[in-house]
């Protein structure tokens, strides 16, 4: 059994949905505090009026293997963090006895969302790897879809990463809402919830993946100009 041998510019097509998720997913299982760039969600503080600048924590963003706290004298940008960090490490909580734990507490005045937090994005570092590892796996068989065996088995891989991909979005952006409700119930200042981008490159690898799945349902039923081997029209 060659790569390509038969069914080549469907493969190919198929390695490219697949590889293109693969990528997505990975760059976000290795997001901040790894890949400082690629973040959950972000929970600001919003400064008061005439309040002087400080650098007490106004900032954080959360990734799956930690998160980064930065105060407005050292904002992140769009490829940075200089903040200090907690992680990579497998689960994280806010330490209250650390000079950055203590920062948290004086920046939500509520260490429970923090925690709340923390604790979702957890079980969401066991799926991150999952997905990705999946979606490497469909993206290498289908370059081998001459054997029909072969292309049912990367359609049931590729049935199970992508309801395993729309779990992790469905789990990343109830978070992220979840932690915009708990913010309304703070009541020392004013805080705000946002979406990071490693929500939207899910949901992105996410549709990459469904897309897969119709693809290789076409050649695993023989159907959308899809033929047997041999016959014409074989894509």
């Amino acid at each position: 059994m060659r790569a390509l041998a038969q069914h080549r510019t469907l493969s190919l097509f198929i390695h490219a949905f697949f590889f293109a998720a693969f990528v997505l997913f990975l760059l976000v299982a290795l997001s901040l505090p790894i890949i400082k760039a690629i973040y959950v969600l972000q929970l600001n503080a919003v400064p008061v009026a005439g309040q002087p600048e400080t650098n007490v924590a106004t900032e954080v963003r959360f990734g799956v293997w930690g998160f980064c706290a930065t105060s407005v004298l050292n904002p992140p940008t769009w490829f940075t963090n200089p903040g200090d960090c907690i992680g990579p490490q497998l689960g994280y909580r806010v330490d209250n006895s650390t000079t950055l734990g203590q920062d948290i507490l004086l920046l939500t005045g509520y260490p429970q969302l923090v925690d709340a937090i923390t604790e979702t994005l957890t079980v969401i570092l066991v799926l991150h790897p999952v997905t990705c590892g999946l979606s490497f796996i469909v993206a290498f068989t289908s370059l081998f879809l001459e054997s029909h065996a072969m292309s049912t088995l990367s359609l049931i891989i590729a049935i199970v990463t992508a309801l395993l991909s729309s779990l992790v979005f469905a789990i990343d952006l109830a978070l992220v809402i979840v932690a915009m409700n708990e913010v309304k119930n703070i009541n020392l200042g004013t805080f705000t919830i946002s979406f990071g981008n490693a929500v939207w490159m899910v949901l992105a690898g996410m549709v990459l993946t469904w897309a897969g799945v119709i693809a290789l349902s076409a050649r695993v039923c023989y159907c959308c100009g899809v033929r047997p081997s041999g016959g014409s029209g074989q894509l």
